[in-house]
């Protein structure tokens, strides 16, 4: 068999699989191109039975490109907390704007024009382009890479650049042909639900004989990887304050780690300092707020991909004086129940479970 006649078979066998095999998730039931790159944005690094209730809640509340558009970018935060990656909601909500004074209030139909959109990579426009409108675009997340990686046999790390060269060049070389969009979304499913990181499937897989890691007993050690990082620790204070029955919350600016969403007032911990002087100081330097006593109720942790966040919270005494802030966008007093309007992130939701605030 020559290799094209080898890729056309692995091209038509998968897509065989795939329409026998795949799940039925809410957007597939779908051709609008607004609800599939609302879908794909989701879907970034997020599990897809957590995306399936918030891709639900956002196309109830927002059913059109417009819609999104025209909202609040507090009310998008507000409905996207707990989801995760932030800057994928202000970025949504960026792109829905460029669409509208740009495309007339549609996703655009080509994989060029959907990359200018902010927040939109190559990877979500040939998603988009191809599922939605039928495009020839080539997609490469990491499930594609693992499963290409154990196809081919590449034994080198494929975060490496000229690995991510050939990756995208196999995916545009497969793609070619009937239901582009089909075989994108079966080359995700397989990687998804059968050529799995630990433990593939194999004897499920529908391209097992095309596939030289199975072949030659490589599926445990590929893909290969530079190991990552671990999440740098950091330390913070926050504090929960009243006054005259309103709690104190505040909003992080627009860009960077949680942009745009509400917590508790504090800040970092400096090395060697004691978390109360930490507090104090960083309501004084921060909000202009002098605070008589703190108790320190315990402290929560939150991971992210790059930091391991440590905070101490702390029930204070209701603050003197009036507040001037510093480094925060924005701030409210506002009753506790109310807390349930603002847009939060992980950390402040953990921290308000401490206080026994429960969201």
């Amino acid at each position: 068999m020559t290799a094209a006649s080898e890729m056309k078979a692995l091209r038509r066998k998968l897509l065989r699989w795939y329409r026998a095999n795949r799940r039925d998730l809410p957007w597939r039931r779908t051709r609008d191109p607004y609800a599939i790159w609302l879908s794909e944005s989701m879907l970034q690094q997020t599990r897809v039975e957590t995306v399936i209730p918030y891709w639900e809640r956002f196309l109830a509340r927002f059913p059109t490109v417009e819609d999104l558009a025209r909202a609040p970018l507090d009310d998008v935060l507000t409905l996207w907390a707990g989801l995760g990656y932030y800057s994928r909601a202000r970025n949504l909500h960026r792109a829905a704007q460029t669409m509208v004074e740009r495309h007339e209030g549609r996703v655009p139909d080509d994989g060029d024009a959907l990359r200018e959109l902010p927040g939109v990579g190559r990877y979500t426009a040939g998603a988009v382009a191809s599922i939605a409108f039928d495009r020839a675009e080539p997609i490469v997340d990491g499930n594609v890479a693992r499963v290409f990686a154990r196809i081919f046999g590449i034994e080198e790390d494929v975060k490496s650049t000229p690995v991510v060269k050939r990756l995208w060049q196999e995916a545009a070389e497969l793609v070619r042909g009937a239901s582009p969009g089909d075989f994108n979304q079966a080359l995700m499913e397989l990687g998804a639900t059968v050529c799995v990181p630990r433990g593939p499937r194999c004897l499920a897989c529908p391209v097992s004989e095309h596939c030289v890691a199975y072949r030659e007993g490589l599926t445990q050690s590929l893909p290969r990887k530079t190991k990552k990082a671990p999440p740098r620790p950091v330390a913070a204070v926050a504090g929960w304050m009243e006054r005259r029955g309103q709690v104190l919350m505040v909003q992080r600016p627009a860009e960077g780690l949680l942009g745009g969403l509400w917590e508790l007032p504090g800040g970092d911990l400096l090395p060697d300092e004691e978390p109360a002087s930490a507090l104090a100081r960083c309501l004084r330097e921060r909000m202009g707020l002098d605070v008589p006593g703190a108790d320190e109720l315990g402290i929560i942790e939150h991971v992210f991909s790059h930091l391991h966040m440590r905070v101490h919270v702390f029930r204070c005494k209701a603050p003197e004086g009036r507040v001037r802030r510093r480094d925060f966008a924005a701030h409210r007093w506002l009753a506790p129940e109310a807390i349930d309007t603002l847009a939060i992130g992980g950390p402040t939701r953990k921290a308000l479970r401490l206080l026994g605030q429960v969201r």
